[in-house]
């Protein structure tokens, strides 16, 4: 993989000498009393300023200080008017916008379209205060407020929207943010480098129009730059002719056997039957020569036509006169090598550009637009060329202009992510919020980040597209430092550290045995569909680091509430033994998602035996151990490729382990993950991408997703009216009854009203179950939230 510098080996700007702020500033009296006449750099971000490294802005901001940048932040501004954007003056070198450590869409409104009426990373967790699409409402709003200024966007809403995508919220594709946004650049990714090389190149006077190689950043252009070769993705493969391959070894002297002789296929260069002479050299070969140097000059028409790569490529006559003439060359291997001979280099007829010079061109936005087949090709070509170590550059045509996306980032070394969790932070939100509450600082204020990334690959998922699937590591020495500091720092800490994980609980220090075939590969997850036989799956240095954090002085408990990978977890069984001894505080969340197979090779997940496997372990070393804990299994409703008769053998499932989820979830298509892609076609971009491919089942009417949800939450008595309706509609009204195999009463009971249905004269009070269920003791249920 391509090295990158140091993220911290940069001469320092010159405002490194002013020293560092107790916090960032977010009004004119802070920058004051710090001694600075302006910000060199201003960032807009929709959520509430906490001086925490789980929050985007701080992480960013510290870092930026770090090598010698003020930087002021806007947290939340007024988007009504520009003027709230003026309160810190003219940035010197540009204004970053975030929406904030979620997507605005996301945060605002759940899968169903509805508007949340709170929202956990505003003060008192007040809804309301960032617009809808903020990255685009910002971006505008600074560059109303000081024209000229740079506009840089950022974060995963920029990140997830950087190609034209499927906007769940519109129902329709929207074009890259960078259009809407009107941004000069944006940084995709964790944005480390990319922001720390962009800060000291505008501060040597670059200008941004001219900053155009920096890895993980995308832009607008017109055309495409010299020396570059493009690789045509913008249309689908269609079956033709099968151009047949040149023998390398082949001479008149050396016939090989017809392959027809046998009925494998073309015969070769056999001519009638017969071994070919000299004079049937043009006959037998010609025409094949012909056909490869006919396609490439195709090929290369259509790029130069695109204004594409000019590379010599040589016409038909003078390839086909050029393969025939190195097709007879006499190669006898009783001769001297040193005779006036050729060898034949199947390479020869096609020029190949180097990789780092190619660029893949996806369907434009228009066709993307206009064509779901096209955006589910888009989609697939998308996420083959996301590994750091073999991404190309992509081009996809919006209009008259281009948006190019450089290759992804260079993950971050364990030392230099230990450096950037090691930066001044104060842990906790802006004194300018007084006593307010801020729930999502209070959720993770006692909680340690150890990785960063996820090679799971869950098609609706946005973590990859985000972090990428290689896992970044802090040290042990790091982590355990940070434990320290939150037993010192963190006011009224009780002892108890919430979570030592990331985007997953056990892929700490996993990786591929080898970095260059983890630099060569093309594999959408390491995991799916089975455990990559490449990937180190020793959870021996997660134990011993468990260990140690349990050991630092101070420390009460340290409890996992990160999601697990229990697929991963089954290769280890002492790691599930620590874990379950030590770690879990009663529940331990993991998430199956589903039990049926279709579903599950549509999210790319594990099958249920694994999850059975796992609770095995759980509940033995559960009772070893003395404690009474339990599962939290997560499932998720009305995902791509799920059928009413998968959620009604999930319910019944369900049933059978007396798991009764009070909280589910329905699936949200968020931009550019697979499983979008799979709701807005009906395709399965897993597979090769065809016009006759066989659709995938997508639930997007509302009743149907509200059917699902309601066979997950089998046991809401709400819900019963609208599954005995569904059962009979399925023709399983067998599962109607009050018997132990069936999954509904047939009665209603007075005040449980659902969907339709008034409740029955007459129907018993309580929660609905049968009598029996009603006396069975509550310490027998097992109630989950998922």
């Amino acid at each position: 993989m391509q090295q990158a510098p140091d993220l911290f080996s940069y001469r320092k700007h010159w405002a490194h000498k002013l020293g560092t702020a107790p916090e960032l500033p977010m009004t004119r009296a802070e920058m004051d009393l710090l001694g600075w006449d302006s910000c060199d750099i201003i960032i807009v971000t929709g959520d509430a300023y906490v001086d925490h490294p789980s929050f985007g802005m701080a992480i960013i901001g510290r870092l930026l200080e770090a090598q010698g940048f003020r930087v002021g932040i806007l947290s939340q501004p007024d988007w009504t008017s520009a003027e709230p954007f003026r309160a810190l003056g003219r940035p010197e070198l540009f204004f970053g916008i975030t929406a904030g450590n979620m997507d605005s869409m996301v945060n605002r409104y759940t899968s169903d379209r509805r508007r949340r009426s709170d929202d956990a990373y505003s003060p008192d967790g007040a809804g309301g205060r960032r617009p809808d699409r903020s990255v685009t409402v910002y971006a505008q709003r600074a560059r109303e407020a000081f024209h000229g200024v740079p506009i840089v966007i950022g974060g995963i809403e920029a990140s997830l929207r950087r190609i034209a995508h499927f906007d769940y919220w519109s129902d329709r594709v929207r074009r890259s943010v960078l259009a809407d946004a009107k941004a000069d650049l944006l940084l995709f990714g964790n944005a480390e480098r990319a922001i720390v090389e962009l800060a000291h190149r505008l501060a040597r006077g670059e200008a941004i129009a001219s900053i155009r190689d920096i890895r993980g950043t995308a832009f607008m252009r017109r055309g495409l730059p010299e020396g570059w070769a493009e690789v045509d993705a913008s249309e689908l493969d269609q079956p033709g002719p099968v151009r047949p391959h040149l023998n390398p070894y082949e001479t008149p002297d050396w016939p090989v056997e017809p392959k027809a002789a046998t009925g494998g296929g073309d015969a070769g260069p056999y001519v009638h039957g017969r071994q070919p002479t000299c004079a049937d050299a043009p006959a037998a070969v010609g025409s094949n020569a012909q056909q490869a140097a006919q396609a490439d000059a195709e090929t290369a028409a259509r790029a130069a036509a695109r204004g594409g790569f000019k590379l010599r490529t040589p016409s038909v006559a003078e390839a086909t006169a050029q393969a025939s003439a190195r097709t007879i060359a006499n190669k006898n291997p009783n001769t001297n090598t040193n005779t006036n001979t050729q060898s034949i280099s199947i390479d020869q007829l096609r020029q190949r550009p180097a990789r780092a010079r190619s660029v893949v061109r996806l369907p434009s936005f228009e066709q993307v637009r206009d064509d779901s087949v096209l955006y589910a090709h888009a989609s697939r070509v998308f996420h083959l060329e996301t590994n750091p170590g073999n991404a190309r550059a992509l081009v996809q045509r919006h209009g008259e202009r281009e948006v190019w996306l450089n290759p992804p980032p260079i993950p971050l070394s364990s030392a230099e992510l230990d450096q950037v969790f090691a930066l001044p932070y104060s842990r906790r939100p802006h004194s300018d919020y007084g006593q307010a509450r801020l729930p999502a600082w209070e959720m993770i204020r006692n909680s340690i980040n150890i990785m960063r990334g996820c090679f799971g690959g869950c098609t609706f998922c946005s973590i990859t597209e985000h972090e990428g699937r290689i896992i970044q590591s802090r040290s042990e020495a790091s982590i355990l430092e940070e434990i320290a500091e939150v037993r010192d720092r963190t006011p009224e800490f009780t002892g108890i550290i919430s979570d030592l994980g990331g985007p997953t609980a056990n892929m700490w220090r996993l990786a591929c045995k080898d970095s260059r075939i983890q630099a060569a590969c093309r594999r959408l997850s390491c995991v799916y569909p089975s455990i990559c036989d490449n990937l180190n799956t020793d959870h021996g240095p997660l134990i011993q680091l468990y260990r140690k954090a349990r050991a630092v002085p101070g420390i009460k408990r340290v409890l996992i509430a990160s999601g697990l990978r229990y697929d991963l977890a089954l290769r280890s069984p002492e790691y599930i033994r620590e874990l379950v001894m030590h770690h879990v505080g009663g529940y331990l969340k993991i998430a199956p998602e589903h039990t049926e197979a279709g579903p599950l090779a549509a999210m790319m997940k594990p099958g249920i035996g694994s999850y059975e496997r796992f609770r095995q372990l759980f509940e033995r070393y559960s009772r070893e151990a003395g404690k009474e804990q339990y599962l939290i299994p997560y499932f998720i409703a009305a995902h791509p490729g799920t059928s009413d008769e998968d959620m009604l053998n999930l319910a019944l499932w369900l049933k059978r382990n007396r798991l009764r989820p009070d909280q589910v979830q329905a699936f949200l298509p968020t931009p550019l993950a697979l499983a979008s892609t799979m709701y807005h076609t009906g395709i399965n971009p897993l597979q090769r991408v065809r016009r006759d491919a066989k659709p995938i089942s997508v639930v997007r009417k509302l009743r149907q997703r509200r059917l699902h949800k309601a066979f997950l939450r089998w046991h809401d008595p709400t819900n019963w009216p609208e599954l005995r309706e569904a059962l009979k509609s399925m023709g399983r009204a067998d599962l109607i009854g009050n018997g132990k195999h069936h999954l509904v009463p047939a009665f209603q009971p007075r005040g449980a009203v659902g969907p339709g249905s008034p409740p029955r004269a007459g129907s018993p009070p309580g929660d609905g179950s049968p009598p029996r269920a009603q006396r069975r003791s509550t310490k027998r249920r097992r109630h989950v939230s998922g």
